[in-house]
């Protein structure tokens, strides 16, 4: 049950408020002065405050009001404050409430305004800490994540990002198949050099094979080795992929590219360890760790019959799924930021630019355009019109962010403000005014 703390000398006052507030569930604590109120918010928490601006006999001034306001803000500094004022102290308490009170009420009050004044309050107070609790969770949980893994200098802020770093950290130590999906561009090949180094084959070769990058006749080759005369052109002996890989990690990527003949041997691999170059009979034994990728629907594929079901499931043991940049907004700025060259920043145009971009080339096209942009940019300072972005269309002057909105941007910008208000197409200093509006703590 919330709980509201009303401070007022006037007994009949605190009993028709405790009264009120009783029979719309609401609990509510007295105090009949400012040092009583301050002293009871010591000991217990409370929703929401409740404060008469005179407390001594015949003081009509507000200074005790204004100063036990001044004392609530200094110690809690996100609680709500309602004053409850009489109009010749209406001008006191429209500057208290500048200065942050949450709204203030004339007396004899409206009992149906009170009540809904106080509800929306506690509401919001709820949901901000909800919020700030959900950031501090998500902080500790990057802290554990950067002092217990090596995660390879990988530049993250999303929280589904966050969730696939876990898990490629939680299995990384076990020796079992891993499939990371997703779109090209998305950091896959990362995510297994992340799962590479945290894994108990962590000081063996990492060997890569982006099997959509060779002629189907070659593919075999390249993963099993090959000796002389084996194809036109193997004037030699050739070590594949897996005896290069032997006591560490093979990363597949693009995985669904192997051709039906390559899937059956691989998958004999990884059940048994063994298998033959090209063009040899003599089996060959080896221990590998194989991570593999893909952008393509393999259970598609499976139906389509080009890629085998064993195989897949073989694969299949773990899957990552990394999303695609435009869903994972909360990457867009670090990663920019991360790219851009020594000296160089962002205008707030520039990110709102790169937050309404919708990405089809993910993370790859975001380093080539702040590549590009770091390139042409006249100045320390680059401009929406340097990202050779297609125009954004300027937010519509009269829709506003509601308070979910704000409240979301400032979960994913990690309660910087600025980067919220750039996501929601608004300076600083307009996001500032509507958090004031609506009664938003800044997170943290």
């Amino acid at each position: 049950m919330p709980t509201v703390l009303i401070i007022d000398d006037n007994a009949a006052v605190a009993i028709a408020l405790d009264v009120l507030f009783s029979l719309h569930d609401i609990d509510a604590l007295r105090a009949a002065s400012p040092e009583e109120g301050l002293a009871v918010l010591e000991r217990t928490s409370v929703d929401l405050v409740i404060q008469d601006m005179n407390f001594s006999a015949d003081t009509t001034s507000g200074e005790e009001g204004i100063a036990l306001f001044r004392a609530l803000r200094k110690r809690h500094p996100d609680l709500p404050v309602i004053l409850l004022t009489a109009w010749t102290h209406l001008d006191a308490a429209v500057e208290l409430v500048k200065s942050g009170a949450a709204d203030y009420l004339s007396k004899p009050w409206n009992d149906n305004r009170l009540i809904a004044t106080v509800s929306n309050l506690i509401e919001l107070g709820q949901a901000n800490r909800a919020l700030a609790q959900r950031v501090q969770r998500e902080r500790r949980q990057r802290r554990e994540l950067e002092d217990g893994f090596d995660l390879r200098g990988m530049v993250w802020q999303d929280a589904s990002t966050e969730r696939v770093l876990h898990l490629a950290c939680q299995v990384a130590r076990a020796d079992v198949p891993v499939l990371i999906s997703g779109p090209n561009g998305t950091g896959k090949e990362r995510i297994a050099d992340i799962i590479q180094a945290n894994s108990a084959v962590r000081d063996g070769p990492f060997v890569v094979l982006n099997c959509g990058a060779l002629p189907a006749e070659l593919i075999e080759a390249e993963l099993f080795g090959a000796e002389a005369g084996a194809y036109t052109g193997a004037s030699r002996a050739r070590e594949g992929k897996f005896e290069a890989a032997d006591g560490g990690t093979l990363f597949l990527d693009e995985i669904g590219n192997l051709p039906l003949a390559g899937q059956m041997k691989l998958l004999r691999v990884l059940e048994t360890g063994r298998f033959e170059r090209l063009g040899s009979n003599r089996e060959r034994q080896v221990k590998v760790r194989v991570i593999s990728a893909t952008n393509a629907d393999l259970a598609a594929m499976i139906r389509a019959g080009t890629f085998r079901e064993d195989l897949f499931y073989r694969l299949n043991l773990i899957e990552l799924r990394l999303a695609p940049l435009a869903a994972r907004t909360g990457d867009i700025l670090p990663l920019a930021a991360s790219f851009l060259a020594k000296g160089k920043s962002l205008h707030a145009g520039a990110e709102a630019a790169l937050l309404a971009h919708g990405w089809p080339g993910n993370v790859r096209e975001l380093k080539n355009v702040m590549a590009r942009a770091c390139l042409l940019a006249a100045g320390a300072v680059i401009q929406a019109a340097d990202l050779g972005l297609p125009a954004c269309a300027a937010p519509t002057a009269d829709i506003e962010p509601d308070r979910d909105a704000i409240a979301q941007a400032l979960l994913r910008a990690g309660g910087v403000v600025a980067q919220a208000a750039a996501e929601l197409g608004l300076s600083r200093q307009a996001l500032y005014r509507r958090m004031e509006r609506l009664g938003i703590a800044r997170p943290g």
